[in-house]
């Protein structure tokens, strides 16, 4: 069988490398230590903020290598270079979204957050920005003057919540902003406000000429819908089996195992090493 050609690998992580317990399996692991190995890149892409992400970069212990040397962050608003230690590309929300975002929200009964790399802002903690704080593994704190505080731009902005009255927040702030942001739901119970053309696979993408690999070939995995532009942008877009039907639908592949049963390294195992 033809291996496809691939030279960076980008990995969502909740529901797609990580199994349910938040953990990389150790086949998903001997698979992307291979693959870097070999030189291809491989690129943690997540929703999650870089702090957040570099426990599952220290996982993989491929940090230390060339192929290792990038990180995904914010939904691709962020892209980190481990070795220079800095960020190299960066979008953000601006003031005027955010304040009306959690204006909308506050309407709603509903708290927004704002990222940093190591920390999660918030005007009042609730048992959703909690969930968010203990999911990421980051600093929450409480702003008191939270609405000054959003007058400064930001990556990303998130309004966690039960997930009929998020689809209505939604609805309202698709309608109002239109094309001035990108917003999903990332999560059902989370909703997201990121920069205009931001995704995964927009920064992806980008890296991808930043190290001068051809966009072709690239591959991304994902699971959900804030996987969307990583599983059309990148070369070869592979949805997990255990996700959304949409994804799987506009993907060129789809895994045989799921995340629980190392669906990312027994696919590459399959087709790229």
């Amino acid at each position: 069988m033809n291996k496809l050609d691939v030279k960076l690998i980008a990995l969502d992580l909740d529901d797609t490398l990580l199994n349910d317990d938040r953990q990389i399996s150790d086949l998903n692991v001997k698979a992307l230590r291979e693959c870097a190995e070999r030189g291809i890149y491989v690129v943690l892409c997540s929703g999650r903020a870089e702090n957040a992400i570099l426990p599952f970069v220290r996982r993989l212990e491929i940090a230390g290598k060339e192929a290792g040397r990038y990180l995904i962050a914010i939904n691709g608003c962020s892209v980190f270079d481990l070795h220079l230690r800095q960020q190299i590309y960066c979008k953000k929300v601006s003031s005027d979204i955010l304040l009306r975002t959690d204006e909308l929200a506050e309407e709603m009964g509903l708290k927004s957050e704002v990222y940093t790399p190591d920390t999660i802002y918030y005007h009042e903690e609730t048992k959703w920005t909690r969930m968010d704080v203990e999911l990421c593994g980051l600093k929450g704190v409480q702003v008191d003057d939270y609405r000054n505080f959003l007058k400064t731009e930001f990556t990303k902005m998130l309004v966690p919540g039960e997930p009929q009255v998020l689809l209505t927040l939604q609805e309202k702030l698709r309608a109002e902003f239109g094309e001035r942001a990108v917003i999903f739901t990332s999560k059902p119970y989370f909703l997201e406000i990121l920069p205009p053309g931001c995704g995964k696979g927009e920064s992806v993408n980008w890296l991808a000429k930043h190290i001068g690999i051809p966009e072709n070939s690239t591959m991304g995995f994902g699971d959900s819908m804030n996987d969307e532009s990583l599983i059309k942008l990148c070369g070869s877009g592979v949805a997990m089996c255990n996700g959304l039907d949409y994804i799987k639908g506009i993907a060129d592949y789809v895994t045989e195992f799921d995340n629980n049963d190392s669906g990312v390294g027994r696919f590459l195992e399959k087709f790229v090493l």
